[in-house]
């Protein structure tokens, strides 16, 4: 994260205004792309004439202005149009219909073999195969940039190193095509970037203003480093959430790379990091101890050459964990790769001035990231038969890790919940973890694991290290200070009950290629008297949605009842969902479309009924079925409010239920009239917003019925402000804190038997 003061930086000079510093840039107009060469590129690089540099294509000079996403995409493009030794793929698609963007590099003869070349890889380092060694299979190589949005300096590096390596004509450059594949990723993040590209282009002035607290500086809420729905993506590698981070691993999977880097960016106080990180509790200790204390060491060496010959300052070994398996930079590790984090002093706009070293520029920001990515390449080229020795190594010593691992594996399965397995087998089979049928029944307290709705996941694979970081839980760590994540159980965050086998044979089945249909949505007869689906499975929530989009009137069952139905008598639990038919404002034919939709869309199984009354339980007329419609929600969002929980709302409500929501910002809360809506939904942060006067009203609109759900801080707001019960108030228990305290004083009742309103607290009368 080097920075330079101005009378550094070979644009200007100290005792110029600030103001000429624009005229500096105009030695990096187009037409001068010599000059941007000489300062970008180390001294002598020669540059096929034939493919034009990122400024001659974009018409404007690197680091002048923050380039877009579609036009960082239109110059990979024009690389692999001008050059046979570069093809452009998008390898995915992001929520803002972005594409996800893949230069692959390398030399022509390559290229024409590109797919053998990934099979002998992947062979290569497979531990049940003999040794392979082949001195002249190229090194995987996955240069990755700009995960998050607002880190801009790197995805313009990436245009750099990109031209570097298709049009670069040394006998050096030519040696790296010849023995490496190099796939530039030059965006992880696309919408994000989009999203800060345009406040910094919006905001930039001329001259550049340095001043930290000008507009350019500091965007407004929720800022350009998450993804559409506000995550941070650089956190989702393991949990594979969102679309941009199931393709990548797909992509990452099919290649497995030698080394990956993850460019990043991050104060204006600092100056450059790069690998190794502190060595005493940032080291995950499933991985080879030699990958951080040999070969990360070996690779640092070449940053720190490239970095000391121009001068820039950077640091090592301080920060920034290796632990959590979901980032960028330590996700390659668990493949048997060498991921890589990289650090730069971020300008958060064209030019700041940092308080430490002077004025930070965007373009020596980006200098900084050409030139260990430079490095890199050349680093990963002359130690590839050492990276080749060690993957290999990686996946032999993970059997062998497994075999003196005390746990066999794991069962893992929710009896009543077939779209969360689905989901979980998902995620488990896009990281290649193998998964087979449980082939007998397992207890584990009071938990059955049946086949047919359960699995088994083997501890000795060639993944094990990954298998083991999803289901192990973890309670003891070698340092109690984290950069960032320290437990990150997926079983646990997934509410998957799940059990470590130990000793004796696995009691595994036949192995899943594939995600199981698990008696999801089928045909659905149709019925004359209700359709009926139970609560407990994770679709129904979309699927209520989908009929009540739809105009479909349905209640909700307050006692557990056995229907019968065409598929004979079929247990039903509390909050299942009924659809009577005869109330309905549609037509039956209509309705059963509807309903047929709805089992699809939530991939539910929905039962036919045949009786209104039932072979146990309350009867489908009973008053234990009340109505039940789709709620208007409300989020407040802004300044103050934590996006990533608001973000993460969202997309919940959005993505999962399909349900719309009014996303509403804290300085419009004035205009909102509460009667027009049923559910306000607070998350953490500063809630100043609700002046008195409003929290008057917010209660007044909860007293009419209305309901408020806050998270977190939020939840702590509410309490504060009188929104839970008050404990002294007539007819509300209070906790027990007396022994002889008499059990026939409470006056809870259960949420099913009160009649009168739906509360779960009656107060007493009189």
């Amino acid at each position: 994260m080097s920075r330079m003061s101005i009378r550094h930086h070979p644009l200007a000079t100290l005792s110029a205004a600030i103001g000429l510093l624009i005229l500096g840039l105009l030695v990096l107009s187009p037409g001068r792309a010599d000059a941007q060469v000489a300062y970008f590129f180390p001294e002598g690089e020669a540059f096929d004439p034939a493919i034009p540099s990122p400024e001659e294509f974009l018409g404007y000079s690197i680091g002048s202005f923050h380039t877009r996403h579609d036009r960082i995409v239109s110059y990979m493009q024009e690389l692999a149009r001008l050059s046979d030794r570069a093809t452009y793929q998008s390898i995915g698609m992001t929520y803002e219909h972005r594409p996800m963007p893949v230069l692959t590099v390398t030399s022509p003869e390559n290229h024409t073999r590109l797919e053998a070349i990934r099979q002998e890889h992947l062979a290569s380092m497979d531990p049940n195969a003999p040794p392979s060694a082949n001195a002249t299979r190229p090194a995987i190589v996955h240069l990755g940039y700009g995960v998050h949005g607002n880190e801009t300096s790197s995805a313009e590096a990436a245009m750099l190193t990109a031209y570097w390596l298709v049009a670069g004509t040394g006998t050096h450059v030519e040696r790296y095509r010849r023995e490496g594949v190099f796939h530039i990723e030059p965006v992880l993040n696309p919408d994000g970037r989009d999203r800060h590209t345009h406040w910094a282009n919006m905001n930039r002035a001329q001259p550049f203003v340095a001043d930290n607290l000008d507009r350019e500086h500091n965007e407004v809420w929720p800022g350009g480093r998450t993804n559409h729905y506000w995550f941070d993506l650089n956190r989702d590698w393991l949990p594979l959430v969102n679309p941009e981070s199931k393709a990548r691993i797909d992509f990452h999977q099919r290649w497995r790379p030698q080394v990956v880097t993850d460019y990043h960016e991050m104060g204006a106080n600092s100056t450059y990091f790069f690998e190794p990180s502190k060595p005493i509790g940032s080291w995950n200790p499933l991985l080879p101890e030699r990958l951080y204390t040999e070969i990360t060491v070996e690779f640092a060496k070449y940053w720190a050459e490239a970095l000391d010959g121009i001068g820039s300052l950077y640091f090592t070994k301080e920060v920034y964990d290796n632990t959590y398996p979901g980032y960028g930079s330590t996700y390659p590790n668990f493949l048997g790769g060498l991921g890589l984090v990289f650090e730069q002093a971020s300008a958060r706009g064209h030019i700041q001035e940092s308080g430490h070293h002077g004025v930070l520029t965007f373009a020596f920001a980006i200098r900084n990231h050409v030139r260990t990515s430079l490095a890199t390449v050349r680093a990963s080229i002359e130690q590839r038969t050492m990276m080749e020795e060690y993957q290999r190594d990686f996946f032999v010593s993970s059997l062998a890790d497994a075999d003196a691992y005390d746990v066999n594996g794991w069962v893992f399965g929710h009896p009543d919940d077939a779209t969360l397995n689905r989901e979980f087998i998902d995620l488990l089979l896009r990281h290649r973890i193998e998964v087979y049928q449980l082939a007998s029944a397992q207890r584990s307290g009071d938990v059955t694991f049946e086949p047919g709705r359960a699995w088994v996941v083997p501890a000795k694979q060639p993944l094990y290290r990954l298998a083991r970081s999803i289901f192990e839980r973890t309670e003891t760590f070698a340092d109690s200070v984290f950069y960032d994540a320290s437990a990150w159980t997926i079983s646990l965050a997934y509410g998957m009950p799940d059990m470590e086998l130990r000793g004796g044979q696995l009691p595994m089945g036949a192995k899943l290629g594939q995600v199981p249909v698990l008696g999801g949505a089928g045909p659905v007869a149709r019925s004359s008297i209700a359709y009926l689906f139970d609560w407990s499975d994770s679709g129904a929530p979309r699927a209520l949605q989908a009929l009540q989009a739809a105009g479909v009137r349905a209640e909700v069952a307050f006692q557990p009842f056995t229907a019968r139905t065409t598929d004979g008598d079929v247990p039903f639990g509390r909050g299942s969902i009924s659809i009577p038919v005869g109330i309905q404002t549609i037509g039956a034919d209509s309705l059963y479309i509807a309903v047929q939709l709805a089992a699809r869309q939530g991939n539910v199984p929905i039962r036919s009924a045949v009786s209104v009354m039932s072979a146990d339980g309350v009867d489908l007329g009973s008053r234990n079925f009340r109505p039940v419609r789709a709620p208007r929600v409300l989020i407040p969002m802004g300044e103050g409010v934590s996006a990533y929980e608001a973000g993460q709302l969202w997309h919940l409500l959005d993505q999962r239920v399909a349900m719309p929501v009014t996303k509403v910002d804290v300085t419009d809360l004035g205009r909102v009239d509460w009667g027009d809506y049923d559910v306000l939904v607070l998350v953490s942060g500063n809630l100043s917003f609700f002046s008195e006067d409003r929290i008057d009203a917010l209660k007044a609109w909860v007293r009419n019925g209305g309901t408020l759900v806050a998270q977190r801080s939020a939840a702590a707001w509410a309490a504060r402000n009188g929104f839970t019960p008050n404990i002294d108030a007539p007819g509300v228990r209070a906790p027990a804190d007396e022994e002889d305290e008499d059990e026939d004083d409470a006056t809870e009742l259960p949420f099913a038997i009160d009649e009168r309103e739906p509360r779960a607290v009656r107060r007493e009368a009189g």
